[in-house]
């Protein structure tokens, strides 16, 4: 049951994913290192969480690495303008959803990223379509499992600010944090499961296994469990360097000429 009032304002509609997704196949006609929708919910997703505050445009700059560069990455000031807007509202949208308390991820608070099952989308093709797709896409760019592409943008950004997600000193809350960014790393590997479920369309062939099911749900949870980690532990305070302190018998750092234990350490 929902125990916290927070809503997100303005949450994206499916007209809203559709303009990012065109946006990101625009910039990726000028730069094909820019990645799918799925990788930035990911890497959003660590950045909401991360012990310490990342700007919305910290967090573009590091995900579009020509969002302030000399080259223009977007088409217009207005594209970009309308890119980080989108963004804004679905940071706020996933932000509220993890600050709310539910018992079930089926509640509809719930934190609930968009990840694409791109094996139940091309299974769920006609025949000779699916065969063109195959025949087009080589063995050196396999289709991604289920949530891969999200768990790698996750990791991406967790790798990015590593130094905000170092362990922290207390062990228990270390082995916590380790174990929940396990089982996201669990979602960038392979699913190798008998086919269980599509995801895309229910009356396709299965593409996604029961046990990478079980295990997005897990890394969902683990999300919660990243984002309570750091709110409970605040923001690192930095270590507090002492400066050398004068023997009696030292030259006093005033300046006096005189030893620091007939001056200053008198």
């Amino acid at each position: 049951m929902n125990t916290t009032a927070t809503q997100a304002l303005e949450p994206l509609t499916p007209d809203d994913f559709d303009a990012l997704d065109t946006i990101l196949d625009d910039l990726r006609q000028r730069d094909e290192e820019v990645p799918q929708w799925e990788f930035c919910e990911g890497f959003m997703a660590a950045v909401i969480c991360c012990r310490e505050p990342v700007t919305d445009h910290a967090a573009l700059d590091a995900l579009l690495p020509e969002f302030d560069g000399e080259e223009p990455l977007f088409a217009s000031a207005e594209q970009r303008e309308q890119f980080a807007k989108l963004w804004s509202r679905r940071r706020q949208e996933l932000s509220a959803s993890l600050a709310t308390q539910v018992e079930s991820l089926a509640d509809e608070a719930a934190f609930s990223p968009e990840v694409m099952d791109v094996r139940g989308a091309v299974y769920s093709l006609p025949e000779a379509d699916r065969q063109k797709w195959e025949a087009d896409n080589t063995e050196d760019a396999p289709m991604p499992s289920f949530a891969q592409v999200w768990a790698l943008g996750f990791m991406y950004a967790v790798e990015h600010w590593s130094e905000a997600w170092e362990a922290p000193r207390d062990k228990d809350t270390a082995v916590w944090l380790n174990e929940s960014l396990e089982k996201i790393v669990a979602l960038t590997e392979d699913d190798t499961g008998v086919p269980f479920e599509n995801m895309y369309d229910e009356s396709a062939p299965p593409s996604v296994s029961e046990a990478r099911l079980n295990a997005f749900g897990e890394a969902l949870w683990a999300v919660y469990d990243l984002h309570q980690i750091w709110r409970s532990l605040g923001h690192r305070v930095a270590a507090v360097v002492r400066a050398r302190q004068p023997g009696r018998n030292d030259p006093c750092s005033c300046g006096s000429g005189k030893k620091y234990k007939k001056c200053c350490g008198a």
